[in-house]
């Protein structure tokens, strides 16, 4: 058993930037950051757009990108959270850059802001189109200098530590108490004891296979929130990215950012018309809801794979010096974008829901709290609005800080129970796993993307129900390796997208039925 006063899950900017936090402030506690690939791996390294958040006052104010957030978020946000994390964005920001965070600077040392869809001004600070990576990079620096703060790569949370785990486990008033990790390398599974455990563990785009996420993201710590009965909130809320690069074989996962229209790049079909004034006035800079459902529109009236975005009447010099990586992976493909149009899908990106948190990270769980992709805050509502995601782990990342400082978490004298999977035996038969897995993205790709339909939401569900009791029988049978982790959480956040799409009986933001379609209304 290992003992730590703060366990984090998650290696992403929600989770470093608590970390590095606790350990600077508490210097003789314990701060233990656990991450199932190599530390570096998270949504954030993928992030290319930037961060929002108001720098210029002279042009912008706090008011406008309070309101820009709750247009995307159709009337779901909550206000006072919204207000929050605006007011407290560039103060997160400044406190990034002093630990050694770079962003791109005009000629006069400002910082050069950009725009994107559904922002009514510049307001998106980036480094390039690489700024996750550099925060990640700057953040994973800091982490290196703080000697209490102790990074485990390529370990894999399990399971949370809750009263479900002990003999009396009938109580309603649930507490965490750590969290049951497999070690990658020796297959080992320990238990690390924690006072206070914080999840930040990203995304959950690998459920629907065709992704923008890494192959990371499979929603573990919401299917681990889920199974320990915390509250989990909008999970119908599915963010699909308008333009990820098109493969040819229906495997979209390089972002093509946002960034880029807002650079003045226009979506056309293959007949050359541009297709998005037909859909919004806004045209390329509606939010992503709309741009998507456009584009699937699009893909279906024509029977297409795919729609293009147009960037050769931009200044390919100015577009390769903003956007290198995106420049080179498409060279790489063979698309020179100075003539060719690049062929784009939308493809999963962002969960909007997730774990229930108030304004101090807390969960419904006692000692528990989330911040990062997956919990609900209340900030995005219905649709995040771009470049508000690393806003959003940056300030909750703050405020369970806070909170942590002026609460500390005090330690269980409860004896903890070790991980006991006596009886089970290896797996053997990995293609069966991989195969499961297929069948679950396909069937989320099928039944709930971009468009549903209530009566495929319902065969969805009958399909997963299948699923879900084979999943469990070979989580009974075997002992646990990552892959079979990562089907068992995956099959849990289907359940959760599939039934509470069900509930839901109207389209709001990412959320588009078509059994709720308004008259003359694409949204």
């Amino acid at each position: 058993m290992m003992e730590t006063n703060f366990l984090i899950i998650g290696s992403g900017a929600a989770g470093l930037t608590l970390a590095v936090k606790l350990a600077a402030e508490f210097p003789k506690k314990k701060i233990t950051v656990v991450t199932k690939a190599h530390q570096s791996e998270s949504n954030t390294k993928y992030a290319q757009g930037g961060v929002a958040a108001v720098f210029d006052l002279k042009e912008d104010s706090f008011q406008k990108h309070i309101e820009d957030t709750l247009i995307a978020g159709d009337g779901l946000c909550d206000r006072a959270v919204v207000e929050m994390v605006i007011k407290e964005g560039p103060k997160r920001l400044r406190e990034l850059m002093a630990w050694g965070a770079k962003f791109d600077t005009d000629a006069n040392g400002e910082l050069n802001l950009g725009r994107e869809g559904g922002h009514s001004e510049f307001r998106v600070i980036h480094h390039k189109d690489t700024t996750g990576n550099e925060i990640e990079r700057a953040l994973l620096e800091r982490t290196n200098q703080l000697s209490n703060l102790m990074l485990l790569p390529h370990h894999f949370a399990i399971d949370l530590i809750t009263e479900h785990h002990f003999s009396e486990n009938k109580t309603e008033n649930l507490s965490c108490y750590g969290a049951y990790v497999l070690d990658q390398i020796s297959g080992n599974i320990f238990t690390i004891k924690a006072d206070c455990t914080t999840l930040a563990s990203g995304g959950m785009g690998q459920v629907y296979g065709h992704t923008t996420n890494p192959k990371v993201a499979t929603g573990d710590g919401i299917a681990m929130a889920y199974r320990a009965k915390a509250r989990i909130k909008n999970m119908e809320f599915i963010q699909f990215h308008p333009t990820a690069l098109y493969d040819g074989n229906n495997g979209a996962s390089f972002l093509i950012s946002e960034a880029v229209r807002g650079f003045g790049a226009f979506l056309r079909n293959k007949n050359g018309e541009r297709f998005m004034l037909n859909y919004d006035e806004r045209g390329e800079l509606a939010s992503r809801d709309i741009v998507s459902r456009a584009i699937d529109s699009e893909i279906k009236k024509s029977g297409d794979d795919c729609v293009f975005l147009d960037c050769t009447h931009l200044n390919i010099e100015d577009f390769k010096k903003h956007f290198p990586n995106i420049y080179e992976t498409c060279l790489q493909k063979n698309i020179k974008i100075a003539k060719d149009w690049i062929p784009v899908v939308p493809a999963s990106h962002y969960l909007c829901g997730g774990v229930v948190v108030d304004m101090d990270g807390k969960t419904s769980v006692t000692n528990l709290f989330a911040c990062g992709e997956c919990s609900y805050t209340g900030l995005h509502g219905a649709n995040r609005l771009a470049s508000n995601s690393l806003l959003e782990a940056l300030v909750y990342a703050d405020r369970i800080f806070k909170y942590l400082c002026k609460h500390q978490p005090s330690q269980t004298t409860k004896a903890i129970p070790e991980w006991n999977d006596a009886g089970t035996v290896l797996l053997k038969d990995s293609e069966t796993l991989q195969q499961k897995t297929l069948e679950l993205q396909e069937l989320m790709r099928r039944f709930a993307g971009v468009v549903r339909e209530s009566e495929d939401l319902r065969k969805a569900s009958l399909q997963l129900e299948k699923l879900y009791f084979e999943t469990e029988a070979l989580y009974q049978k075997h002992k646990l390796n990552t892959v079979l982790s990562e089907l068992r959480n995956m099959v849990n956040v289907a359940h959760l997208i599939i039934q509470q799409s069900l509930k839901r009986k109207e389209n709001r933001g990412g959320y588009f039925n078509e059994d709720y379609i308004k008259v003359k209304e694409i949204r």
